[in-house]
């Protein structure tokens, strides 16, 4: 059952017409991408939560504003997020009108990702990591050796965020003895095989 807030109907049917559509249109996207997610009013504006902060919406007066938390951490492979966007702009820009929203189902796939970060404990950083700082993310020889004899291992640890892989790469780095350095590489191939991040055990 979908768990609404009447405050959220309230901050709608008080938004501009041209508003109405938008944030009706971006909540039923948000419910279902997310079907435990729950809603609340914070700094006057809704807000989604899924095992912590999820994203946001907000109407203004000629725009609306969507905006997803941990937007530096999203995959952004077409490019949509618009860069140093904030509150007032949000990650798609200004929209006005439901056709500056990209197709509902990039929006549901955007979601998802943002429901792995909070799955996964992943914390909030106020940038993306650049190409120098991915390129520089050193894998272990024992982990890359490990993961090739692990063939969902590893594609589960490709398909990981740059903040997923470097979770488990600084764990493993960060072993004061071979022992305890081999012991977790054997670890993240268990965990990665079964398609979990670094810190699974913290979720909510």
């Amino acid at each position: 059952m979908i768990k609404k807030d009447s405050r959220v109907d309230e901050y709608i049917a008080a938004s501009a017409p041209f508003a109405r559509p938008i944030l009706d249109h971006l909540r039923q996207l948000i419910h279902k991408a997310c079907p435990e997610v729950e809603e609340k009013m914070k700094w006057s504006f809704p807000h989604f939560d899924y095992k912590g902060v999820f994203c946001s919406m907000a109407a203004f007066k000629e725009h609306c504003a969507f905006n997803f938390w941990k937007a530096n951490l999203i995959p952004d492979p077409r490019n949509l997020f618009k860069e140093g966007s904030m509150r007032a702009m949000g990650q798609f820009g200004r929209i006005t009108s439901l056709k500056d929203l990209p197709d509902d189902s990039i929006i549901l796939q955007y979601l998802k990702e943002a429901m792995k970060l909070n799955d996964a404990g992943t914390k909030r950083t106020t940038r993306r990591p650049t190409e120098k700082e991915k390129k520089d993310l050193a894998i272990p020889d024992e982990l890359i050796a490990a993961l090739e004899k692990n063939k969902k291992a590893k594609e589960t640890f490709d398909s990981f965020t740059y903040s997923h892989r470097k979770d488990y790469v600084d764990w493993i780095r960060e072993a004061k003895t071979a022992v305890t350095r081999n012991k977790r590489v054997e670890t993240t191939v268990e965990w990665l095989a079964q398609g979990k991040a670094r810190n699974w055990k913290y979720q909510r």
